[in-house]
């Protein structure tokens, strides 16, 4: 016991010295007893920073590992926008007690940061920012910054607003710092700005940011009035969980904690693993319908893997690109056709290429002109077989309003297998019998 405690305390102290990323990222990385054991350890002060920081799988087992008390005393002085990205995982009698010791302007935040669609801007701006009037001079800027205790966080531009809390303008703190004080605001604002709606996609969001390089943008609702910005902290977040979503949904997974139970691993897992046993049976019934065939020329049984797996990697090639720039909102009606074109046009231009060496390592291994000949022409259709789903299957789903990425590998998988055993099978069966 005392080697217990002693170990407890290094634990302690190790972990007083961290920043709440570094220690979020230690929680995020170990099984859940141990996460709930080190979770104790850590000090009150860092619990709202830690729960903000860890993924939300990792957050509701820490929420169940502390008592009502310790929720209401760690989100108690959460900002209002932080304070709504944590309300969904706790107890509605926790948000409700934290709301009494909001403010009247905080409670309000809340519950309009609390009403936007999860994946919008609204869910993900923030309420901490310099406002100012364009009648004022410089120096009386200065001086009302001055007496902030701090500047919120990220905070590159100053929000020039009327009486109605319109937004005028910007005024970059650089152009405040070199110009001289008694010049009005409106003489050096920025009436040229880009601003956001809290309706507008956080991914849109997102794409803005990193074309214009911003640090931060205003949002405004449809009456021109200024209700919160957006961070590059923000964005940074929506582009992490974006990729980490598409890498996941591509394979038909969802996000889930990686010490889960078995149980809930099997239901998060299983159900495209049971549709890609039904695509591979699928494909192997296409190949026993060419018995016959493969029978009489045994080679072919070990080139059609070949047919299958480089038209499925073209597929994959193809459709990496459409996923990323739908992503990008870089795809549009008019443009659509011309992208087809162009991919069918590479992807025969790398298959003839590709093809040629295929022919070849046929003909090496099997001294069959007819057989190479057959090769290389099956692996041009499958290529270009791989080419149009990985162009057609993000864009349906898309178009039917579902993640273009959702199990996209398992369905070319299943279109590059069948069709390919289906070609190079049905060719050889024509002209090599």
């Amino acid at each position: 016991d005392l080697v217990h405690r002693q170990h407890e305390a290094e634990l302690k102290t190790l972990l007083d010295g961290l920043h709440p990323a570094d220690i979020a990222f230690i929680l995020e990385s170990l099984p859940k007893d141990e996460r709930q054991a080190i979770w104790k350890l850590v000090s009150p002060e860092h619990d709202a920073d830690v729960l903000l920081e860890v993924e939300d799988w990792v957050r509701e087992s820490l929420i169940e590992a502390m008592d009502r008390q310790d929720l209401v005393a760690a989100t108690g002085n959460m900002d209002a926008d932080e304070l709504a990205d944590l309300a969904p995982d706790l107890p509605p009698d926790v948000v409700a007690e934290v709301q009494k010791g909001l403010t009247e302007e905080e409670r309000a935040q809340l519950l309009e940061a609390m009403g936007y669609p999860e994946d919008s801007v609204g869910a993900i701006m923030d309420f901490e920012m310099v406002r100012v009037r364009e009648d004022v001079t410089l120096e009386v800027v200065l001086r009302y910054l001055r007496r902030l205790h701090e500047l919120p966080d990220h905070t590159d531009q100053i929000f020039v607003v009327d009486r109605q809390d319109k937004l005028q303008g910007i005024l970059p703190l650089s152009r405040l710092l070199v110009s001289e004080p008694e010049t009005e605001v409106r003489a050096v604002m920025n009436s040229d700005f880009l601003a956001l709606n809290p309706l507008d996609s956080d991914a849109d969001a997102a794409g803005a940011f990193e074309r214009y390089d911003l640090v931060s943008a205003p949002v405004m609702d449809d009456q021109g009035r200024l209700i919160g910005r957006v961070t590059i902290a923000d964005v940074v977040d929506v582009m992490r969980e974006d990729s980490q979503e598409q890498a996941l949904s591509r394979a038909g997974l969802q996000e889930e904690d990686i010490f889960a139970p078995v149980s809930t691993a099997l239901r998060n897992r299983a159900p495209w693993l049971l549709f890609n046993l039904c695509t591979a049976a699928t494909a192997s019934f296409v190949a026993s319908q060419f018995e016959g065939t493969v029978s009489q020329i045994v080679i072919l049984a070990f080139l059609m893997s070949i047919v299958a797996g480089i038209g499925g990697n073209s597929g994959n090639q193809t459709m990496t690109l459409i996923i990323r720039a739908l992503a990008m909102g870089r795809i549009t009606g008019r443009n659509l056709w011309q992208l087809v074109k162009r991919e069918l046009f590479v992807t025969l231009m790398v298959g003839l290429c590709g093809s040629v060496v295929a022919a070849l390592f046929a003909w090496a291994i099997s001294h069959s002109l007819s057989i190479a000949l057959v090769m290389m022409a099956a692996m041009i259709c499958n290529m270009l077989v791989g080419a149009s789903v990985g162009v057609l299957v993000p864009m349906l789903r898309a178009r039917f309003g579902k993640d273009p990425a959702m199990g996209s590998s398992v369905l070319l998988t299943f279109a590059t297998d069948s069709l390919g055993f289906f070609i190079f099978l049905g060719l050889a069966t024509i002209f090599l019998l």
